[in-house]
């Protein structure tokens, strides 16, 4: 039996653990973004670590270096040579935009008779300006963002591959749970880490794909532009390709192009939308069948909580609370 002595040394090494823990994760949140990556890095490149090192007997550092540089030329860079084009593509979109300039200048018109509102304002653009300026530095922020979490992303990730087989085993071993639902957790972690990495640009490649051939056959203007858009907007719940092809459909009605117009919206959500469904449904079969409310409730926390990887450690969170719930109703319930 516990002494008191004893018990205000464990008491205290609590209170100090916890209290180290979070000024430890407000210090490193700002890097969290990386630290996530570096995490779904690892459990898609562990065995592949372990093939190196133990079956081909190549050193540690060699063979880290070796998959740290395959994840660097075969996802980073292609990721920011794809952002690259696409900023580059922005700056030469032509627009005939002059019908749609002509029906919001009408518009205005008509609510300043209707109602004596002035949307035009000195007041109303110097708040439109300092929205516009916030949007620009958010961007830009965003953007060094990126490339920060990247390199952070590049070192843990080299660290973790060192370490694997000692990382795994200390982490194993703090798990508060019997060797079943130590082994039923880390599975259920490694199956949805794996279904969302591979699932969720493997979607939006395809329905990218998929769009870019529409808005061809349905004359959007710079379709190869509004098809890299498309491909990013898969990760937005409920939405989706919806904030692409949508406001596009919108813009054909606008400049009187009714027959596109109709023929894009049935399009989409004949084909893209169904090819959406029947595709997550496939991947869900094959990689990790999850409910689609954990799902959609999870990417919606999760962009919140944690910003890009959210759409893989939003559903994950949401997945581990109910299996969570279960090993308490089943061990100590039932």
């Amino acid at each position: 039996m516990a002494t008191s002595k004893e018990n205000y040394w464990k008491y205290s090494l609590i209170i100090l653990l916890i209290t180290l823990g979070i000024i430890l994760f407000n210090q490193f949140r700002p890097f969290f973004t990386g630290l996530l990556g570096a995490f779904t890095m690892y459990v898609l490149l562990r065995k592949q670590m372990f093939f190196l090192v133990e079956k081909k007997k190549i050193n540690k550092t060699v063979s880290a270096i070796l998959i740290v540089s395959e994840v660097i030329l075969c996802i980073l860079i292609p990721t920011f040579l794809m952002i690259w084009m696409l900023l580059g593509r922005i700056q030469y979109v032509d627009l005939d935009i002059a019908p749609l300039i002509a029906f919001v200048q009408q518009y205005i018109q008509l609510i300043q008779e209707k109602t004596g509102y002035d949307i035009l304002s000195v007041n109303n653009l110097t708040t439109a300006t300092s929205y516009v300026t916030k949007f620009i530095q958010l961007l830009i922020g965003q953007v060094s963002n990126v490339i920060v979490n990247s390199v952070v992303l590049i070192f843990i990730l080299y660290f973790m591959l060192i370490s694997g087989r000692e990382i795994e085993a200390y982490t194993y071993d703090l798990l508060p749970f019997n060797d079943k639902n130590k082994t039923h957790i880390l599975g259920e972690i490694k199956r949805m880490v794996l279904s969302n990495a591979i699932g969720i640009p493997l979607l939006a490649i395809i329905q990218g794909i998929i769009a870019f051939i529409g808005y061809l056959i349905f004359g959007v203007p710079s379709p190869l532009l509004f098809g890299f858009i498309t491909c990013f907007s898969t990760i937005i719940p409920l939405l989706g390709t919806g904030l692409v092809w949508f406001p596009l459909c919108i813009y054909f009605v606008l400049t009187g192009n009714w027959v596109s117009a109709i023929g894009l919206a049935t399009y989409s959500l004949v084909i893209l939308t169904n090819v959406d469904n029947v595709i997550r449904f496939i991947l869900q079969k094959k990689l990790a069948d999850t409910h689609p409310l954990i799902t959609v409730f999870g990417v919606i926390m999760g962009l919140s909580l944690f910003g890009f990887w959210g759409v893989i450690f939003g559903p994950l969170l949401l997945s581990m609370f109910f299996l969570l719930l279960k090993i308490f109703k089943t061990e100590y319930i039932q």
